[in-house]
């Protein structure tokens, strides 16, 4: 039996334009849940919770360290991202944000939340299997979510960052599922337009590896990501008409 309460933002969270966070909570502020399984009723039922070792479980969760999942499971919450840079983001650095997540955890509450500097116009344009989904400042609250559940939003993220002689940077983060002080799968998946007549695409942190694949086309980059952790995710572009334009070996995870 848990005792969850609702969490509240990090006081540590950077201003971070399309910072997510899923807080995953219990009933109402405060609640109890039990896993629902046969012969729970019956006080002298042995509880099968009981017959895994509790050290072993503290272990196995992730407590924020960033791991990529060649191998994660099928029904890991996916994260959906559609971002449009326009040529007026140059000059902004606002950009388009389509948002979807599926296969969300069938809890009695839950919440979206974005950077309050980062974030604008926050829409919620389609639910299944939540009872209620409402657009509170910079988050979105989640009530009843039942099985096999989806939310769809929309908004604008001010995540272009200008850095200057030409050089722009796409960052993005940070992406993660959170439940107490544990960290679980997450699918993550961003397809990325941009003005090919004004930019062109440099590199993408982080590398291409398993768990994190990277697909080009004219215009357009999309990344797909299934880890446990925190995922910052970094593109970098410049001018189409600056003839040379490096760049600094940057982390992405660095202001």
């Amino acid at each position: 039996m848990t005792k969850t309460p609702r969490s509240a933002p990090s006081s540590a969270a950077r201003p971070l334009a399309l910072a997510l966070w899923l807080l995953w909570a219990a009933t109402g502020a405060w609640g109890e849940t039990t896993p629902d399984h046969p012969g729970t009723d019956d006080p002298d039922a042995e509880d099968p919770w009981m017959l895994f070792d509790l050290e072993e479980r503290i272990a196995a969760v992730n407590e924020g360290a960033l791991q990529f999942l060649p191998d994660a499971p099928d029904d890991a919450h996916r994260h959906l991202n559609q971002i449009e840079i326009l040529p007026e983001s140059l000059g902004s650095g606002w950009i388009r944000l389509t948002q979807c997540h599926e296969q969300l955890d069938a809890v009695a509450a839950a919440q979206i939340l974005f950077n309050p500097d980062g974030i604008r116009d926050l829409r919620v344009l389609s639910t299944r299997q939540i009872g209620q989904a409402e657009v509170e400042g910079h988050t979105i609250q989640l009530r009843d979510i039942g099985t096999d559940a989806e939310l769809c939003i929309s908004g604008e993220s001010r995540a272009l960052l200008d850095l200057g002689e030409g050089r722009y940077r796409l960052r993005n983060g940070p992406y993660m599922r959170r439940f107490l002080d544990g960290y679980y799968p997450l699918h993550v998946r961003l397809e990325v337009s941009y003005p090919p007549a004004d930019l062109r695409f440099i590199r993408h942190q982080p590398e291409s590896q398993p768990g994190f694949e990277v697909s080009l086309q004219p215009g357009r980059v999309t990344l797909n990501a299934t880890f446990e952790g925190r995922l910052h995710t970094c593109l970098d572009f410049c001018q189409s008409a600056q003839p040379n334009c490096g760049f600094a070996p940057t982390a992405c995870a660095d202001p």
